[in-house]
């Protein structure tokens, strides 16, 4: 059972670069603090300046952060090499939010920090501030379109970052569109032929299969499917990206599937049109907390 490959727009954290504008959708503390902490410490390493512009954390655990993975914030922060500050001092600088002004703000932290010496600017913030109705925050996805234009092809680089606790899957997919490119979380499993990545599908959780599921990797996809048990909600399964799958593999999803209780459902989407057939002739499909979809073939059909 053979399925073609997907290109993507995620990147690991360790391969962010300049130019680059990426958005960080999170749904646990320990993921954003172990994305966010990489993201800040390499700036850090290279020799860049780095802004941190917190909301719902204070400054001071950005702070902890940082010291937690051996980094003293006492003397980046004297030199001017790193500043945390917060929402209220920077995207609501006026009062309220000003996109055109915050545009410009960033494209005078890139000029200053390469005026200052520094090899580089980075900056991420946390976007919560956005769901407290303030005025201006309207024009939320105007702003993200006008950062990619600034840092593009500049020494600098952004993560913004979306609670996917706080924001509707609707608003999460939207602004995930509007970043040419996310951050991809720490894979459940990686191999040379297989990494099964969380990751968001239209806004909701997901997991994601990269490679070939066989025999011997078929026990790889059953825990990670085991570990989105214990997500709230219904559990999706993004195939886009598939090479393989055997029947061991078929066997884990169907497995997890029957285990659900009526309230919830397994979602196996951009499954490959032949292997949804499949499915439908054995009669998977008919699994009461399973639905099956396919993504579309080279021809425009399903």
């Amino acid at each position: 059972m053979v399925a073609r490959t997907d290109d993507r727009r995620e990147r690991p954290v360790g391969e962010i670069a300049h130019g680059d504008h990426l958005c960080l959708a999170f749904a646990d503390d320990a993921e954003q603090q172990r994305v966010i902490t990489a993201y800040l410490r390499t700036g850090l390493r290279r020799g860049e300046r780095v802004m941190y512009f917190a909301d719902q954390r204070a400054p001071g655990r950005i702070l902890d952060w940082l010291r937690a993975a051996g980094v003293d914030p006492g003397p980046v922060t004297h030199s001017g090499q790193l500043t945390v500050t917060t929402a209220e001092k920077s995207y609501l600088a006026t009062g309220s939010f000003d996109a055109d002004a915050m545009v410009g703000t960033l494209h005078r932290e890139v000029a200053r920090s390469l005026a200052s010496g520094f090899t580089g600017f980075r900056v991420s913030g946390e976007m919560s501030w956005a769901l407290r109705g303030v005025p201006g925050a309207e024009r939320l996805n105007e702003y993200e379109t006008k950062v990619s234009e600034v840092f593009a092809g500049q020494p600098a680089s952004a993560i913004c970052q979306y609670d996917a606790r706080r924001f509707y899957p609707a608003a999460l997919h939207f602004f995930d569109h509007c970043h040419p490119a996310t951050v991809r979380p720490e894979p459940l499993h990686t191999s040379t032929s297989l990494q099964i990545v969380p990751s968001f599908h239209g806004g909701k959780r997901a997991l994601r299969v990269v490679g070939v599921v066989g025999h011997q990797s078929a026990g790889a996809l059953a825990s990670a499917l085991e570990t989105a048990l214990g997500w709230p909600g219904d559990i999706t399964v993004d195939m886009g990206a598939m090479e393989f799958l055997d029947l061991a593999g078929v066997r884990a999803l169907v497995r997890i599937a029957e285990q659900l209780p009526r309230t919830r459902r397994l979602h196996i989407v951009n499954l490959d049109p032949m292997l949804s057939h499949v499915f439908q002739v054995v009669g998977w499909d008919q699994i009461p907390s399973l639905t099956v979809s396919a993504r579309e073939a080279p021809d425009g059909t399903r």
